[in-house]
C-alpha cells in the first residue's frame, strides 16, 4: 500500500524530514479480467493497479506497470485474450485501443485510439482480431496487424463478451440489446438471436464449453450460469466464495474466475467444483 507519511529523524541536533518512498504493491488491486496461455501462463488485468499481473508457476508478479496518469496506455485496461501466436493482448478505454505485447513486454497499439470502451477480445484460428465496443455498440474486426479503421463487423447494443467457436462463428453477450443477451454472428456478418430475453442480470463474460454449452458471469447474481445448447440457462455455481464475478477465460480443461470485490482468481472445473486460484487478502 502506498504511503505519503513522513518520517523525521534528529540528526546532529538537527531535524531532517524524510519523504519515504512508495512500497511496492505486492497484492491484488481490483483484478478485472483473467486469460491464459496453453502452457499455463495466466495473465490478470488490474484496473486500479493499474496494470496487467503475470502468474507463473504458482507465484505472481507485475508484468506491466501503467501511469496512473489518465489517456496513457493501459491506464484503464478492462480485457484481456492471447492471440494466434501466443501473445497477450489487452483492451484499454483510457487509449481507446487495443494493444499487443511484444517480445520485449512493450504494449504496441493496433488501431490509433479507434476503439471506444474495449470490453472483450476474440482471436481467430487465423489471428483475426474482434472487439466489442460498450461505448460505440459495435464490434469490431481487424487483421492480426491491426489497423487504423477496423471494420465494422457487427452492431449489438451493450456488447460485453465475446466467444469464438470452431466454425467461425462469433458469440456475443450483452446486457441489454433488445435482440436478447446472447447472439451469434455468423462468419458473413449475419445476426442470430440465441438468448432472445433477458435472464442475466448484470452479465460480464462468457466462454464456450467443449460440449457448446457456455459458460457466463453474472456479477448482480453472484454467479455462473451454464447455458444449454438449447439456449436454457441454469446457476451454475452461485453464492459464496463468489462475491461478484467478472472475468472468465478457459485455462487448459478448467475455467478461471476473477472476481474484483474480494481481489479472488478462481478455478472452475466442468464439474461445478470451485476453488481459489490466487487471492489477495481482503482490506
Amino acid at each position: 500500500m502506498r504511503t505519503s507519511l513522513l518520517l523525521f529523524s534528529v540528526l546532529f541536533g538537527h531535524t531532517v524530514a524524510v519523504q519515504a518512498q512508495d512500497d511496492p504493491v505486492t497484492e491484488f488491486q481490483y483484478p478485472l479480467a483473467v486469460t491464459a496461455t496453453a502452457d499455463g501462463i495466466v495473465y490478470v488485468a488490474d484496473r486500479t493497479l493499474p496494470g496487467i499481473w503475470k502468474v507463473e508457476n504458482g507465484q505472481k508478479s507485475i508484468f506491466f506497470q501503467a501511469s496512473k496518469k489518465f489517456r496513457t496506455p493501459l491506464n484503464a485496461v478492462r480485457c484481456l485474450a492471447i492471440d494466434h501466436e501466443g501473445h497477450l493482448l489487452a483492451g484499454d478505454s483510457a487509449t481507446r485501443d487495443v494493444y499487443r505485447f511484444d517480445d520485449s513486454g512493450t504494449p504496441q497499439p493496433l488501431t490509433g485510439g479507434w476503439i471506444g470502451i474495449p470490453m472483450a477480445i476474440a482471436v481467430a484460428a487465423d489471428g483475426t482480431i474482434y472487439t466489442a465496443d460498450l461505448e460505440l455498440h459495435r464490434i469490431w474486426k481487424m487483421p492480426a496487424a491491426g489497423s487504423k479503421e477496423p471494420a465494422e463487423f457487427a452492431v449489438i447494443n451493450s456488447p460485453r463478451g465475446l466467444t469464438l467457436d470452431d466454425s467461425g462463428t462469433l458469440w456475443v453477450l450483452s446486457t441489454s440489446s433488445k435482440d436478447g443477451q446472447i447472439q451469434k454472428v455468423l462468419p458473413d456478418g449475419k445476426i442470430e438471436p440465441f438468448i432472445a430475453d433477458h435472464p442475466f442480470n448484470l452479465p460480464h463474460n462468457l466462454v464456450r464449453m467443449s460440449d457448446g454449452s457456455l459458460l457466463v458471469t453474472d456479477n448482480y447474481e453472484h454467479c455462473v450460469w451454464k447455458v444449454s445448447t438449447e439456449g436454457s440457462p441454469e446457476k451454475f455455481v452461485s453464492g459464496e466464495p463468489l462475491d461478484r464475478p467478472v472475468g472468465l477465460c478457459i485455462s487448459g480443461d478448467d475455467f478461471l474466475i476473477a472476481d474484483p470485490h474480494i481481489r479472488t482468481i478462481f478455478t472452475l472445473r466442468t464439474n461445478g467444483e470451485l476453488s481459489v486460484f490466487m487471492a489477495s487478502p481482503a482490506r
